[in-house]
């Protein structure tokens, strides 16, 4: 006996497989930026940054977390901005005053945002 598929059920099957996310992640060349980034900003208050997953946060797959920056200065205890990705972009925000910042087309021009440390001819087009 043949089985019967509504078309509800068709297209919900073919938008679900048809559609791919689009995320970016921390890449290793990412990291070594962040790394260049923070020791050059020393002088101009930056004081650490951790590279962190978000438990809260999890993939349209339900089970991968998102690799998010977060980033000290000298003048507070608490990490003073995140940096996040979100689709194509990076999403920069004041976490002392929950605020969003900006979304940036690249990580390093967010880090950029927050200390103009590195000249920007040394942002590498992502």
């Amino acid at each position: 006996m043949a089985q019967v598929t509504s078309l509800l059920e068709l297209s919900h099957r073919s938008v679900s497989s048809n559609v791919v996310l689009l995320r970016q992640g921390l890449l290793p060349r990412h990291r070594e930026y962040l790394s260049r980034w923070l020791d050059a900003g020393l002088r101009m208050g930056l004081f650490d940054a951790e590279v962190t997953t978000s438990e809260r946060v999890i993939d349209m797959d339900g089970n991968a977390p998102v690799d998010h920056v977060l980033v000290w200065v000298r003048e507070n205890p608490d990490p003073a901005y995140m940096l996040r990705p979100q689709g194509m972009r990076w999403i920069l925000i004041d976490q002392l005053r929950n605020h969003e910042l900006g979304s940036y087309a690249s990580f390093e021009l967010a880090l950029h945002t927050i200390r103009p440390v590195l000249p920007l001819a040394e942002i590498a087009v992502a």
